[in-house]
């Protein structure tokens, strides 16, 4: 029997259509598939996060109660984009021992608690990190009175860290790397580190840039007080969630980057409402007023503008918590968005 070539390839054609709806079917299917962490964080009516209790600019509450930082402000992001209400979130304090377990256990739905991404500890907790939203590096803090002007000179140093961080790894990496000798003095929690290093119990004190220049406000005589240049590490921290929920990792992966594509396109809470009636395509798929990129989520379609209009742009979050706006004034650096010298980008809402 005799086969025209033109058969051969309209049927090859057809089959290759129809494989290709067939799979964007299970697709779409699968996007819409229901989130069991979605349904129990709208059932109870707020979403747990576990985030830093005492680490300025990132996680911590005032004498009144009230929580604020960047890892704070992203959990009010998510709780915007599910009930169109910040404050419905509560805020559980994480011990840098316990943190991965409460999350793993279910004790929490997100972990914003400036944590560092790292290969082992999605591949071996079952973890999965939804973004950075601070790109940090390690660095050393010492008193004035010493002239130590670099890590490098801290050889003999002893060294105030905190148990069961990359940054009590890190440490030992960079003295043995630089065959240097140091006398590790460790605590289980930060604050504990702090104290013992402010007594004059360690010559230096480590951990994440930004976290030396948090707790630099707080000690005695801040101004007796330097951030050595060096920065040993990469720190890249951010929210992680359980694996398995794919449209909850979405989620809280998507209200990072909303913040982000937010600050990009010029939209701030203040503005959020006139730019929504832009003509501009990539607001307008932003803020819902042109098709609805909520529903695969799981969210309406104007989940993006709830983010920006109750919480703010990453911009805002950054400025107000730990940049010129706060105490802190750490200047953006890689922080920034990527069309500024930063490396911030986040991927487009289309």
């Amino acid at each position: 029997m005799r086969i025209h070539a033109r058969s051969l390839v309209t049927a090859s054609l057809l089959a290759s259509l129809a494989g290709a709806a067939v799979f964007a079917q299970a697709s779409v299917a699968l996007a819409q598939a229901p989130s069991k962490t979605l349904e129990q964080v709208k059932a109870r009516g707020y979403l747990s996060c576990g985030t830093n209790p005492g680490l300025a600019g990132f996680g911590m509450p005032d004498d009144k109660g009230v929580w604020a930082g960047i890892d704070v402000d992203l959990c009010r992001g998510i709780a915007a984009a599910v009930f169109n209400d910040p404050e419905k979130v509560k805020f559980i304090p994480m011990t840098a021992k316990d943190r991965f377990t409460a999350l793993q256990s279910g004790e929490i739905d997100v972990l914003a608690r400036n944590g560092t991404w790292t290969q082992s500890r999605e591949a071996e907790l079952g973890l999965l990190f939804a973004g950075v939203n601070y790109y940090d590096g390690q660095g050393f803090m010492v008193r004035k009175k010493l002239n130590i002007n670099s890590a490098l000179e801290l050889s003999g140093a002893s060294i105030c860290v905190q148990q069961g961080t990359t940054t009590e790894l890190n440490l030992a990496d960079f003295f043995r790397s630089n065959n240097m000798k140091y006398e590790v003095v460790a605590f289980a929690t930060s604050n504990e580190a702090v104290k013992a290093y402010d007594s004059g119990r360690c010559d230096a004190f480590t951990t994440d840039s930004s976290g030396l220049y948090a707790e630099r406000v707080k000690l005695a005589n801040a101004d007796d007080h330097v951030v050595l240049p060096e920065v040993i590490s990469k720190e890249p921290l951010g929210p992680a969630v359980r694996q398995g929920d794919d449209q909850w990792f979405n989620i809280v992966k998507w209200t990072h980057f909303a913040m982000i594509n937010a600050e990009e396109l010029g939209i701030t809470k203040a503005n959020v409402d006139e730019r929504a009636k832009s003509p501009n395509p990539e607001i307008r798929r932003l803020l819902g007023t042109e098709g609805d990129f909520g529903k695969a989520l799981g969210l309406t379609p104007d989940w993006a503008a709830r983010i920006i209009k109750q919480v703010g742009n990453y911009g805002e979050v950054f400025n107000r918590n730990v940049g010129e706006g706060s105490r802190l004034k750490i200047k953006r650096g890689l922080n920034n968005l990527w069309s500024k010298g930063g490396i911030q980008y986040a991927p487009p809402v289309r």
